[in-house]
């Protein structure tokens, strides 16, 4: 009997010192959690030996399981087998639909000695409970790695949690694409704001008018820095099939990322006008723009045909992307060539527009094109977003503003009724640098955007009236490709930028903690490592300017 004990002890010593010298998850991941609550239990023992349960039949939970089981082995070498769960025969990690949970995408993992459950009212949710949970685990290739009991519970403050990405100044394949959508899932983002159409080139598969992207999908050359006048004069472009687009919205769909395309009208369009001279006033000819910048040459609103063209255009769009939503830009485009153009003028008569004190009557005319396209878009189910412009053209509230001249515009635009998402250039375009010390940056667009900045960003104004901060429905981080022209450079400049976004668009203010955030991101960043992504490793480090 004494020799049992002593087997017994000498057992458990091992056991322990077994579970010392495992790592250790941590649940202070970014976003951080809403709530880590300790339970009264052994630690979860996670050694490959478990399996992850799913419900039967369910396919987007079965998804859920499969990549959970990919992020596991990918962050720490083991490797977990999934299943349908079975009455009565629970898996080590349950993955469980909860009907009664307040957010359709808040999460609850409970951790206990014998279990793993990670629970959301949708799909959705149980995909972000995912997502914490594989940011908990230590990076490396392991054994086994404990988890404390615990229960860790987590709900965004906003629904719309977007990132932007333009592959029009330059163009990004269909793989670079993905991985765009792989950050953003990691980081609990759900929408894709992806900039398709521009000055610059036109990047989609227009069947009914091929030349768009077999002419407009490419220039003659690129102007060499900040609009010098020296043009590298390299035939540059390229366009997504209607096929690849397909994929790519599928690949972000599985993520519970929804991409909102952008067909920019009805301004930055040189591309179109070259591809369909007759769409513009003056009839061109036309060059697709190998300068940055707004362009005085935009859509003709005199010519039926031109109106016809945006439907027929975004008829096409509609059948590619399902989201709610379409952005049609409406940004900086100039009325010049409208206020000399006959046609243009003639269309303004015809409908009575006359301008007023604080608006012209060719802003009044791109309202009028707004709406028609808003009421068309409508009858289709879907809702239009556009750039904080259109606020001076009288358009109907039902429209979605985006504010990118700072938060002042998306803050009247909530008061006027309209839904806004706020993406002001300070600080969340992140094309911008992230120092003042530029001399060893890669070249940006300008300005200064740091990562502190980014995390002290509020969406909603402290004195915005409670009826309209309602009207606050999201928050996005920009990042246009002027002097961005490869994979890496695009991750340089969103990461670890876009981990603060992550805690603008998830936590409330009342809990966001920047230092506690910088002790947090380290781990994140290790992550990043583990995918080989490129990242600002300064920015851990340096002090705020």
């Amino acid at each position: 009997m004494k020799r049992l004990a002593i087997i017994l002890i000498i057992a458990a010593i091992a056991e322990i010192t077994a579970l010392a010298q495992t790592p250790q998850a941590d649940y202070r991941v970014i976003p951080l959690p809403d709530r880590i609550d300790g339970i009264k239990d052994n630690v979860f023992r996670l050694n490959g030996s478990q399996l992850i349960d799913y419900p039967k039949g369910n396919r987007d939970m079965e998804r859920n399981a499969l990549l959970l089981s990919r992020y596991i082995e990918e962050q720490t070498g083991l490797h977990l087998s999934t299943r349908p769960v079975i009455k009565g025969d629970a898996g080590n990690i349950s993955l469980v639909l909860d009907a009664t949970m307040d957010n359709d995408e808040g999460y609850r993992i409970t951790v206990r000695s014998k279990s793993i459950e990670v629970c959301g009212k949708t799909p959705a949710g149980v995909f972000y409970g995912i997502q914490t949970l594989r940011k908990s685990l230590p990076v490396g290739c392991f054994e086994a790695v404990a988890l404390p009991a615990a229960q860790v519970v987590g709900c965004p403050q906003f629904g719309y949690r977007g990132m932007h990405l333009d592959c029009v100044r330059h163009f990004f394949g269909v793989e670079t694409v993905k991985r765009y959508i792989d950050i953003m899932a990691l980081h609990g983002m759900n929408r894709l704001h992806w900039h398709l159409t521009d000055d610059q080139g036109w990047r989609i598969e227009i069947k009914k008018y091929p030349r768009l992207a077999e002419v407009g999908g490419w220039r003659k050359g690129t102007t060499l820095g900040h609009n010098s006048p020296v043009n590298d004069g390299i035939r540059y472009g390229g366009y997504y099939t209607q096929e690849e687009i397909r994929d790519i919205v599928r690949y972000a769909a599985d993520r519970y990322i929804t991409i909102i395309p952008e067909i920019d009208m009805p301004g930055h369009m040189v591309a179109a006008l070259t591809a369909y001279p007759e769409l513009g006033c003056t009839g061109g000819p036309y060059e697709v723009w190998g300068m940055w910048g707004v362009h005085d040459d935009i859509l003709c609103m005199g010519k039926d045909h031109t109106l016809q063209f945006v439907q027929d255009v975004l008829d096409e769009v509609m059948t590619l992307f399902p989201s709610r939503y379409i952005h049609i830009g409406g940004d900086e485009a100039p009325r010049v060539r409208w206020e000399q153009c006959p046609l243009c003028q003639q269309r303004i008569s015809d409908l009575g527009i006359h301008g007023t004190d604080n608006k012209s009557a060719e802003a009044l005319l791109q309202g009028w094109f707004t709406t028609r396209i808003q009421d068309y878009l409508s009858k289709h189910g879907r809702s239009i977003i556009g750039w904080d412009e259109l606020l001076g053209c009288d358009i109907a509230p039902s429209a979605t503003i985006m504010s990118w001249r700072g938060a002042e515009p998306g803050a009247e635009g909530a008061k006027l009724g309209h839904d806004v998402i706020m993406s002001p250039v300070g600080p969340l375009y992140f094309d911008y640098y992230q120092t003042s010390s530029t001399w060893n940056e890669p070249t940006a667009f300008g300005g200064c955007n740091t990562l502190k900045k980014v995390y002290d960003f509020e969406p909603i104004p402290t004195e915005l009236p409670e009826a309209a901060r309602r009207h606050i429905i999201g928050v996005q981080a920009n990042l246009w490709t002027e002097y961005i022209t490869c994979e890496p450079q695009i991750q340089y400049q969103v990461l670890p930028r876009m981990a603060a976004l992550a805690e603008v668009q998830w936590l409330r203010p009342a809990d966001k903690d920047y230092d506690d955030f910088l002790a947090r991101l380290p781990h994140l960043v290790d992550i990043y490592k583990r995918y080989g992504w490129t990242y600002r490793a300064k920015s851990l480090t340096e002090k705020d300017e």
